[in-house]
C-alpha cells in the first residue's frame, strides 16, 4: 500500500493555472478584477493616472471604503500601481501597470459591447417570464 503525500508549496506554483478548479489562484484574482468597482476602477484608470478623489468622482457611487478596499486588491493583484508624490499635503496617485492595462482593455471591449447593446438587453429584460423551477438535469436516466 502507497501513501500519498500532499503536494508541497514547491509543487503548488508549478501546477498550470485552471480559473474552474476551487483551489486555482486566479479565481480570488477574477472575482477582485470582476467584481463591479474593480471592473470600473479598472476602465476608469485606462484614461491616465488618478488621484483618490477623482477617482473616487470618475467611479460615481463607490464609497470611500469600498474604493480603498478595491484598489488595495487590485494593487496586491499586480493590476494597479500607487505612487505617493511628494508634495504638501503629499498626494496619491494610480495608475494601471502593464498587466493592469491588459485587462482594463479586455473589460473596456465588454463595457462597449453591453453599452451598445443596451436596447436588446432592456428588451430581453422587459420579455422575460421565469419560468417555474425544474429540476437539473443530472445526466442520469
Amino acid at each position: 500500500m502507497s501513501t500519498q503525500r500532499p503536494p508541497s508549496t514547491e509543487d503548488d506554483q508549478t501546477l498550470e493555472a485552471d480559473v474552474f478548479a476551487r483551489d486555482c489562484a486566479s479565481r480570488p484574482v477574477l472575482q477582485n478584477i470582476a467584481s463591479r468597482w474593480g471592473v470600473l476602477a479598472l476602465v476608469a484608470l485606462r484614461e491616465g493616472p488618478y488621484r483618490f478623489s477623482a477617482l473616487r468622482r470618475r467611479v460615481d457611487g463607490v464609497s470611500e471604503r469600498m474604493l480603498s478596499q478595491t484598489l488595495q486588491s487590485l494593487e496586491r493583484d499586480g493590476m494597479v500601481h500607487r505612487e505617493v508624490l511628494e508634495a504638501i499635503p503629499p498626494r496619491v496617485e494610480y495608475t494601471l501597470t502593464e498587466l493592469g492595462a491588459q485587462v482594463a482593455d479586455r473589460l473596456e471591449s465588454l463595457i462597449v459591447v453591453l453599452e451598445t447593446n443596451i436596447d436588446v438587453i432592456r428588451e430581453a429584460q422587459e420579455s422575460y417570464r421565469p419560468r417555474a423551477r425544474q429540476p437539473e438535469a443530472s445526466g442520469q436516466m
